[in-house]
């Protein structure tokens, strides 16, 4: 995973509330394992025509493609539990999701795939409903948003956990793995400590 710290870009606003997994990744594309290609099926319900010609959404337009962050309308990622649709979102290209409410499930899987997931302010989140394509920064470590102009500065809260992970670009498992060095020198010890008891 790529690390991140501080990310500046222009937000696409889809203000929906009560986006689903179900309409972030459709429960057809679940059957891969893998998160590469599937930013294409993204929302694909509303990208897509039946026949798969491309439809006029916003997330089609080049504008979109190039954002890194998504303000979502008020309760984002409920329903079902499914990893792909972080996994569709980061693929897609999104780096951040930002709403007043986001689900729980969708909030930890998230994380845990790179994606920064930030429930703000509700005057914050009406700012950014109101001013789509606005120019956004999230500053990581200090757990800031910045709006632009007379925008405002607002806290976000992230675990300690997930914010070192981010800040790092690594997942669980790479987290672990940047401990093997403690893990074996603790192990030795212990391997030490038992021997001289016996």
């Amino acid at each position: 995973m790529e690390p991140l710290t501080t990310l500046t870009s222009r937000t696409v606003v889809l203000p929906t509330e009560n986006i689903d997994t179900d309409q972030i990744i459709p429960a057809r594309f679940l059957s891969v394992t893998t998160r590469d290609g599937l930013g294409v099926h993204a929302f694909n319900d509303w990208r897509w025509a039946a026949d798969g010609s491309p439809t006029d959404h916003l997330l089609n337009t080049p504008d979109a493609q190039a954002s890194r962050i998504l303000v979502g309308g008020h309760n984002f990622g409920c329903g079902s539990s499914r990893e792909h649709a972080p996994w569709a979102l980061s693929d897609y290209g999104f780096r951040v999701v930002i709403s007043s409410e986001i689900a729980d499930i969708f909030r930890s899987n998230a994380v845990k795939n790179g994606l920064l997931p930030i429930v703000i302010d509700p005057r914050a989140h009406r700012w950014l409903l109101d001013h789509p394509g606005a120019e956004v920064t999230v500053d990581l470590g200090a757990r800031q948003i910045r709006l632009p102009g007379n925008g405002g500065t607002y806290d976000f809260e992230v675990d300690d956990f997930s914010r070192h992970c981010l800040m790092q670009g690594v997942d669980e498992l790479g987290y672990l793995e940047q401990q093997s060095d403690a893990i074996a020198a603790f192990e030795t010890r212990k391997e030490d400590s038992s021997s001289r008891i016996r």
